[in-house]
């Protein structure tokens, strides 16, 4: 089973979450969303998959999300669709697709969810908190 990252490596939680699916021995694509941006059908496509609206993945911080009025609750899903194709960093992440689904991986261990195998040991996470997946 193939896992699809969209991975900002800057993120700690991103990190972690992508530390998992290779501890899960997943076949794994990492898209750093960030160099290649997004398309309005791919947003549509994952938040309908993860059952998110533009606004519930909207990034509010370290994002230029406040300062662009994005965070005004008049503000409409589609004008936040728009900034976040112009603004990448405005999607909260990290979003993982595999053929069980796809998330918003927040925090990072509900990525095990998806994972085919879910239960491969203690994994600690880089804030030294450890999950204990089980073993298969």
């Amino acid at each position: 089973m193939t896992a699809v990252i969209h991975h900002n490596p800057q993120c700690g939680t991103s990190r972690n979450t992508l530390k998992m699916i290779e501890a899960s021995g997943e076949d794994l694509c990492v898209i750093e969303y960030l160099k290649t941006g997004w398309t309005r059908p791919q947003l549509l496509a994952l938040f309908a998959g993860a059952s998110l609206t533009p606004r519930t993945a909207l990034r509010v911080s370290k994002s230029p999300a406040e300062e662009l009025g994005l965070t005004d609750p008049s503000v409409p899903d589609d004008a936040i669709l728009e900034a976040m194709v112009a603004h990448p960093i405005l999607v909260n992440r990290p979003i993982v697709v595999t053929p069980k689904g796809i998330r918003l991986c927040r925090p990072s261990e509900a990525v095990l969810e998806l994972l085919a195998n879910p239960h491969f040991g203690v994994f600690t996470k880089e804030d030294g908190e450890q999950i204990d997946t089980g073993r298969a």
